[in-house]
């Protein structure tokens, strides 16, 4: 897949999932949000008021982090292809 191409279908599978109206399992969004912020470079800390979602989404980074841009993004699309289109 290339560059491009790879960016295009990232995107795509974001607004799928920004526009999806069912509940998720809080262990897919905790993986899509750790796929979500490697893909865009975002290593800032979690900004949630709360202390324990805080700490859930910090240790899905840390379960995350050795993992490239490139493949947070095949992750995440792959995520959405087999647990929300289910293809």
């Amino acid at each position: 897949m290339t560059d491009e191409n790879l960016h295009k279908k990232f995107e795509e599978a974001v607004a799928y999932v920004s526009n999806y109206d069912e509940p998720l399992p809080a262990d897919l969004l905790l993986k899509l949000y750790a796929y979500f912020k490697i893909a865009n470079k975002n290593y800032n800390n979690p900004g949630s008021k709360t202390p324990l979602i805080n700490a859930f989404k910090a240790n899905a980074l840390i379960q995350a982090q050795n993992i490239s841009d490139e493949d947070a993004m095949k992750g995440y699309i792959d995520l959405v292809n087999i647990e929300l289109k289910k293809t």
